[in-house]
Parts: structure tokens; C-alpha cells; sequence
């Protein structure tokens, strides 16, 4: 996170190369990780369900409780590396502060709401998948224009 402490990215040449690698592999894992959740969870309400509470007449099992515990703590380490590693990177480079924040509220409050509302679907209410299918795309979608809003800021804009 050295990168946060100078005041021109410039200075250091070793910064910006690590920065565009950090930035394509986050592009790469948000790509990734909607295979990943469509072969493991699903994206649509109907695959989350049949995964969550299986399906009698199809003998369809519903998934463990303690997979799908294990599912939403690897989910949430990741969460939180991604995002606040991006979030900084973002609002380093980006230079409108008022629209940075809001978009980083955005994605955090999103992919809050992404990890609460999957729970509660399981736990408790089949009408938080919905909230869930909902947030989780707002989320990746968000992260991943902001990803490539740093990679612009960081290799074409005239002052960072």
C-alpha cells in the first residue's frame, strides 16, 4: 500500500507497473468469479434456490450447512481484500473525491448487502435471494468499472 503515501506515482518506477498487474488480476478475478458462483451457487434465482433447499422430486440435496457457512467465510476474506485494496487504489487515483467516495460506498454497502442478504436467504427467508442475485451484480459490476477506471487514471491521465 506504499503507493498511498507518495505524492507522485511518478516518482517511483516499480509503483506503476505493480499497480496495472494488481489492477488486471482484479479484473481477471472479477471475470472469474462469476464462473466460479454460477458452478458453485448459481446467479439466477432459480439455481440458488435449487442449490440453498435442493428439490425433493428431483432428489436434489440442499447444501450443508457447514459448506455453505465455509462458502460465505471465503466470501468474505475475499470480499474484504479485494474491496479495500481497490477502493484505495481508486481513490488514489481518482481525481473527482466527492464521486470516488460515493462510488466506493456504493460498492462496499453492496457487497455488505450481497454477504446479509445470502445469509438471511438461507437462514431464514427465500425472499432475500433476490436482494442477494441483485446486490451481487451491482457489486461486480461497480468493482469492475472501477478497476478499469484506475487502469485509465493510472496510464493515460495527465496528473495523479
Amino acid at each position: 500500500m506504499r503507493f498511498t503515501l507518495l505524492k507522485d506515482l511518478r516518482q517511483d518506477k516499480a509503483i506503476k507497473p505493480l499497480l496495472n498487474g494488481l489492477l488486471l488480476f482484479m479484473l481477471m478475478y472479477f471475470i472469474a468469479d462469476f464462473f466460479v458462483v454460477n458452478a458453485t451457487l448459481g446467479l439466477f434465482v432459480s439455481d440458488i434456490k435449487l442449490t440453498l433447499y435442493g428439490n425433493i422430486d428431483e432428489f436434489i440435496d440442499p447444501i450443508d450447512k457447514s459448506v455453505f457457512l465455509e462458502y460465505i467465510h471465503g466470501q468474505i476474506f475475499f470480499m474484504m481484500m479485494i474491496l479495500l485494496t481497490l477502493s484505495s487504489v481508486y481513490a488514489r487515483l481518482c481525481s473527482i473525491k466527492y464521486y470516488s467516495i460515493l462510488v466506493i460506498n456504493i460498492l462496499m454497502l453492496s457487497a455488505l448487502l450481497t454477504l446479509i442478504s445470502l445469509f438471511i436467504s438461507y437462514f431464514y427467508s427465500q425472499s432475500f435471494i433476490y436482494p442477494y442475485v441483485l446486490s451481487y451484480f451491482i457489486w461486480h459490476t461497480t468493482a469492475f468499472i472501477m478497476a478499469l477506471h484506475s487502469l485509465w487514471n493510472l496510464n493515460f491521465a495527465t496528473s495523479l
